[in-house]
Parts: structure tokens; sequence; C-alpha cells
């Protein structure tokens, strides 16, 4: 088992930090390159004044008007976003890591912050999981890829909770949790979860051609 641990914590976390980095590179380069065919004037609806306007208006709850209508779902989305994003990364534990094996320590979050926050994700999952099977119109839209990335987002914050609380066989939930995370994080560019990598610069885009060329907002 201490091989195991060694192996997941050792070559296949910089295997999986190397998908997501040039995974990411490729798929925004990619990205850049085909909408450039499509419309090759398309830096010139590009207007940061209008991109930033746009951007801020969507990161802020109940300011889009769809957000208005769903309170419940935009208070429960905003919120697992805040901790799918912070949680990793100010994490105790992780930390420790990052410094024991790269060097690398900065702040981090009380654990008890970490474990409310992990422990919300797993609830939000739950509750999107729930409502993609029982709401008819959100069923409709839902693929077998969906499920998958929820579950890719589910199981690392499951088990880390799990290990942090020491619920079950330690080691083996340990490591689950630990190749779990990574499955999800070489899975961000090639996954619905490279909304991450897009949706400022779409959203930036939109904002431009809604303020500088329409004259109107997007939100």
């Amino acid at each position: 088992m201490h091989t195991i641990y060694n192996l997941v914590v050792g070559p296949l976390t910089w295997i999986a930090g190397a998908v997501f980095v040039f995974g990411s590179i490729y798929r925004l380069v990619s990205m850049y390159l085909s909408a450039k065919k499509k419309d090759p004037f398309l830096l010139e609806y590009m207007d940061f004044k209008y991109g930033l306007r746009s951007i801020l208006h969507w990161i802020v709850p109940f300011v889009p008007v769809n957000s208005k209508r769903h309170p419940t779902v935009t208070v429960i989305t905003f919120l697992f976003h805040l901790c799918l994003i912070f949680t990793p990364i100010f994490l105790l534990a992780h930390v420790v890591l990052l410094d024991t094996y790269h060097g690398l320590g900065f702040w981090t979050f009380p654990e008890t912050w970490s474990d409310v926050m992990a422990a919300f994700v797993v609830g939000a999952c739950l509750f999107f999981g729930i409502r993609r099977a029982v709401l008819k119109e959100v069923r409709y839209v839902t693929s077998a890829m969906d499920w998958v990335v929820l579950v890719m987002v589910f199981l690392p914050f499951l088990t880390g909770f799990l290990a942090y609380h020491q619920i079950g066989p330690y080691q083996v939930i340990l490591i689950i949790h630990i190749l779990s995370g990574q499955v999800m994080l070489a899975a961000i560019p090639f996954t619905r979860l490279s909304h991450m990598l897009f949706a400022a610069v779409t959203r930036a885009y939109i904002g431009s051609e809604f303020g500088a060329v329409r004259q109107a907002r997007d939100w």
C-alpha cells in the first residue's frame, strides 16, 4: 500500500498536472484558431471595457435575469463553484504536501472551513444529481457525460471528507481520493469542466459584441 501511495503522490501527480497544463494550452489554442477561421475579424469585436463588464455582471449572483428566476439553484451553484475552486487550493493537507514535495507553502483555510466547504460540494453534487434525474426539462438536456463529470467532481470531495474524518479504511480511501482528484484535474481540458478555461473568454466576447456593437446588455 505504501508503494501505491508513493506512486500516486509522485509520478501520477506529475502526469495529471502535465495533462492538465498542456491539454489546457492545446484546447485554448485550438479554440482560438477555430474561431479565427470562422470569423477572421474575431479580435475586432473584443473590447476590454465591455468584456470585463459582462464577466463581472455574470459572476455576481442575482444580477443576470435568469438567476433571479431560480434563487435556490443560483445560491447553491455560486457557493458550489467557490468551494470547488478554493477548497483544494487552500486545504491544509494539500499545502503541506506541496511544501513537502515541491517546496511550495502558502496560507491555508482553517480545517473547519475546509471541512464544511468539502461537505457542501458533496451535498451540492447530490442536489444537482437529483435535479437532473427529477426535473424533466433538465433530464432532457442531460447526457451520459454530464453524469460522468458529476461523479468525477463528487468522488474527490467525498473521499477527502471521509479520509479527514477517518471513516472507513483510511489508506484505501486516501489513495482513491488522490487518484480521483488527478482524474478530475486531467479531465478538465477535455470534458464539460473545460468551461473553467473558456468561460471568461467566451463571456468577454459576448459582452464585447453586445456592448460595443449592439449597444445592449447581455445579462
